[in-house]
């Protein structure tokens, strides 16, 4: 009888570690694989697909041939002139951009309040990948099963890329001499390094039940923009326009914090010329379709999983750049060209070839991606997810669209129109989006907009609520606090 009951014992037992590992297997076969594509300094303006007749990038445009485009994807700002790395931490915590930056003070707060992005995908049961840029504060080889090349913010930069080129003079710099380093490392591209990084780990993958989540970071377009020869020279200068904004010399760069101490802006020389802009333009394009090569690359060895058809594909970047448009060169700013990025949805259930005008965050990455594993959105996640405005159940994921940058700019959208604030020399710029995308008529001197003024000054008060923003602008901008 005693025997009985232990073989009775023991059948239920193994009855029920089969059951569950037949439970584990079904829900590895339900959930889709994710294959996060990040680049780094890619304004939205940068695809062929979505409206740049210069620029050639055949991958990004049959990628969003498959899926949908947010056409108005932000980020948020940053609390650092580096502002890759507030955007990137922000992702990765889900956090909106001051919550962010007071967890990311502190690597041990950040870790016991809340789990990375990609440890809450690993919980869910997926086999995690890395490679590229990381940038965040912490451990990549701990937050993901595997990682390939762990980069840091950017190569080692020559004294040669900066304030160049000068007209008149021989420019000491070259995208393609190898001898410079930067991206290039025994001949090879970091780029292209990620590209067979990304092939290599779907090939092993291709042979597996597991669903797995790809964080595939390229350093590219960041400076130093290199790129092989033949990249560049698809973009002839005679060729390369010179943007509507172009002005000479920024006239706020100091009070915004972009002036000619910073190391984005010296890249290029004070004044600005047309030919350096170009120069610099023409170098920006070279590297970016020199990335779209890698990620056909990457696109390709999706379809020769077999897997392609339960894999989500995402693109985005970490943040604009401005390249030349009002007289910058960076990304520390709040004009469209360097808070907007690309953002592109590709996978199971997306409509196909459709753009989406309504606001966003690239930051929403997150919690979509977690909504599609199955995982509920934790309390600290403050994104929301892009399932909604994916499957056209509601136009924007906000109402109004919050900015800032150091404690030097604050911007909110709201409807068509944009509030720049520079709070150190109590500037106000109001520019009407949709009759101005360029950004070149400040409407902030008519007295037919102060109304809307005083009100989306309201409205950036309420946001800075939301967002932890503890700066005062009360005081500097008191008559826009003022009812009337």
């Amino acid at each position: 009888m005693r025997r009985r009951r232990i073989d009775f014992l023991g059948l239920c037992l193994t009855i029920l570690t089969a059951t569950t590992a037949l439970t584990r297997i079904c829900h590895a076969a339900e959930q889709p694989n994710i294959v996060f594509i990040f680049a780094d300094d890619q304004t939205f303006h940068s695809i062929a697909a979505l409206g740049n007749d210069e620029i050639r990038t055949p991958n990004l445009d049959r990628l969003s041939r498959r899926g949908i485009t947010m056409t108005h994807a932000y980020n948020m700002g940053s609390w650092s002139g580096a502002v890759c790395i507030a955007s990137r931490t922000m992702l990765n915590t889900g956090r909106f951009l001051w919550k962010a930056n007071a967890v990311y003070k502190d690597a041990e707060k950040l870790r016991q309040a809340g789990k990375f992005w990609s440890e809450e995908l690993k919980g869910a049961g997926y086999r995690t990948y890395f490679t590229g840029k990381w940038h965040v504060k912490a451990n990549a080889t701990e937050a993901f099963d595997v990682a390939g090349h762990v980069r840091g913010g950017m190569p080692k930069q020559t004294p040669a890329g900066y304030n160049r080129p000068l007209l008149g003079q021989p420019d000491p710099w070259s995208p393609f001499d190898t001898s410079f380093g930067g991206f290039w490392q025994n001949g090879k591209h970091w780029s292209e390094v990620l590209g067979d990084d990304a092939v290599g780990f779907l090939q092993e993958a291709a042979t597996q039940d597991q669903p797995f989540f790809m964080y595939l970071a390229f350093n590219a377009p960041h400076d130093p923009r290199q790129a092989p020869q033949e990249y560049v020279d698809m973009y002839p200068l005679d060729k390369i326009r010179v943007p509507d904004s172009y002005v000479d010399l920024y006239p706020h760069r100091a009070a915004m914090g972009a002036g000619e101490t910073l190391r984005d802006e010296k890249l290029a020389p004070f004044p600005r010329t047309t030919h350096a802009v170009k120069v610099h333009r023409q170098e920006y394009y070279a590297i970016i379709t020199h990335m779209d090569r890698q990620i056909g690359r990457i696109l390709d060895a999706i379809e020769a999983t077999g897997k392609s058809a339960n894999t989500y594909i995402v693109f985005t970047a970490d943040h604009g750049l401005a390249c030349g448009h009002h007289g910058l060169m960076g990304k520390q700013n709040l004009f469209d060209h360097s808070v907007r990025v690309p953002l592109i949805v590709a996978g199971p259930n997306v409509p196909v070839n459709r753009q989406v005008r309504g606001d966003v965050y690239l930051q929403d990455i997150m919690p979509t991606t977690l909504e599609w594993a199955g995982v509920e959105k934790p309390d600290y996640v403050d994104f929301r997810s892009l399932v909604p405005v994916i499957q056209g159940e509601r136009a924007s994921n906000y109402s109004q669209i919050y900015g800032g940058y150091l404690q030097l700019q604050r911007m909110v959208i709201d409807s068509d129109y944009k509030l720049i604030l520079y709070p150190k020399s109590k500037t106000v710029l109001l520019y009407d989006l949709k009759n101005d995308p360029d950004e070149l008529n400040n409407l902030a001197e008519n007295a037919s907009q102060r109304t809307r003024i005083r009100e989306m000054f309201a409205k950036l008060r309420e946001l800075q609520q939301q967002t932890g923003d503890q700066l005062d602008l009360v005081q500097t901008y008191a008559e826009l606090s003022k009812d009337g």
